[in-house]
């Protein structure tokens, strides 16, 4: 048996009668965010370190703004904050800043500061701040101290909901209260479990996946079959999502996380959707397991010091959440009886599939790869998903090859077939290989 969280959007039937309380318990959220983010600066500043969540919870715990929601909601604020820092901290691009406040500041004609607003932020309760009848498909959310009217009082929010027909919400974990900004109302986001049976594998072939810059997969079927998914929605939204936030100062607060919160859906959306996509073309091929490239130690070269990517290969390498994408890919193959084992990827760039020769002057202009030793052309991603399809890390050379054996025509290597990202119908098949530089 396998456990999988599954995620229900919700309408909220009574809208009129829980959204104030909903709109109060959202901006409580963004106060107590903006409390322990102006904490996390001061102790950055102070020392040069990010206190972690453990750290925010001791220190704030007692503060005001605490009480505004139930506790396990209020820690999942400081997770979320201690998160962002960790992620800012540890990029490499020079574009990402720090989390930001979430406020919108209003001003009078003269330039005075009137008053401020704090945006809805999520709300996230836990299980113990939720009570579920799903005989009425109703959900109690327990209030955060400040809003009930004594304090011993046991006081909550009877939110009713609708999803969509055919779903049953059953072992619920998680309810998040998310504000459409669109249509200016409160949604549900239901997390619940399931035990699912784990299926027999599909066969018993293995698929081998590159993650990449231009390409962000590439994947090779023992099928003599190949596929390329280019990042183009990725690198789009990269340069575009940073430039409009960076648009954006104190008085833009809600703007600035708003984008934060379109550009992470979208990003999520695209490794959702990949993932699914190759789960899915892995099933048509009979795959039992899929050899995917261990990124460990991807920004480093052969020698320990850190790899040149250009100017942009750099920004994308190290915006792009490669471990993420795996352990979405792992997760999703699971349910399908798919195994995914990490494998190294290193040199698999530089070394002919064919023949094995290893050469990294081969990998030629707009992603083509020739082999000087067996006359070999073809794409180059393709040929690193195909070396780690299957296992060759290309530490042998020319003259000490593998034996692959077998007729190896390199048709398919050199014209796989190319799917792009649409936000609206996923990945579509495009009929020409798109090359980019690499």
């Amino acid at each position: 048996m396998l456990t999988v969280h599954r995620t229900h959007r919700a309408t909220i039937c009574n809208h009129g009668q829980v959204g104030d309380s909903l709109d109060r318990h959202g901006w409580s959220a963004s106060k107590l965010w903006n409390v322990a983010n102006y904490y996390a600066r001061q102790v950055w500043d102070e020392t040069g370190e990010i206190p972690d969540h453990g750290r925010l919870k001791d220190e704030l715990k007692t503060h005001t703004n605490y009480n505004g929601l139930h506790s396990q909601s209020s820690q999942r604020v400081l997770e979320e904050l201690a998160e962002a820092f960790t992620s800012w901290y540890e990029s490499d691009d020079d574009r990402d800043n720090p989390p930001g406040y979430r406020k919108e500041n209003y001003y009078d004609d003269h330039g005075r500061r009137v008053h401020e607003e704090h945006p809805r932020s999520t709300v996230t309760w836990k299980q113990n701040g939720i009570k579920h009848d799903t005989t009425n498909n109703r959900v109690r959310l327990s209030k955060g101290a400040n809003h009930k009217e004594h304090p011993k009082a046991w006081e909550y929010i009877l939110v009713e909901y609708e999803t969509r027909p055919g779903v049953e919400v059953e072992n619920l974990q998680q309810v998040r209260a998310v504000y459409d900004n669109a249509n200016n109302r409160w949604e549900l986001h239901l997390v619940c479990t399931h035990e699912v049976e784990t299926p027999d594998a599909p066969g018993t072939e293995t698929a081998g996946v590159d993650l990449g810059i231009c390409n962000f997969a590439a994947v090779a079927y023992s099928t003599e079959d190949a596929d390329l998914y280019p990042g183009t929605r990725l690198k789009q939204d990269g340069y575009y999502f940073p430039k409009e936030i960076a648009k954006c100062d104190d008085s833009d607060g809600d703007r600035a996380t708003q984008l934060h919160h379109t550009w992470s859906e979208r990003r999520t959306h695209f490794f959702h959707g990949l993932a699914k996509h190759i789960v899915e073309r892995c099933v048509e091929n009979e795959v039992g397991q899929i050899n995917i490239g261990d990124l460990e130690g991807v920004r480093e070269d052969e020698n320990g010091s850190s790899k040149n990517w250009g100017r942009h290969g750099n920004l994308d390498l190290h915006g792009w959440a490669f471990d993420r994408f795996t352990s979405i890919l792992e997760y999703k193959a699971k349910v399908e009886g798919i195994e995914v084992v990490e494998v190294s990827e290193r040199n698999t760039s530089k070394t002919c599939s064919i023949c094995g020769t290893k050469d990294k002057s081969q990998r030629v202009e707009r992603g083509l790869y020739v082999c000087d030793n067996c006359d070999a052309a073809f794409n180059a991603d393709v040929n690193g998903a195909e070396n780690i399809r299957l296992g060759i890390t290309g530490e042998s050379n020319s003259e000490s090859a593998p034996d692959l054996g077998g007729d190896r025509s390199t048709g398919w290597l050199a014209q796989p077939g190319v799917y792009l990202h649409d936000l609206s119908s996923g990945f579509q098949p495009q009929e020409q290989v798109v090359d980019c530089e690499p």
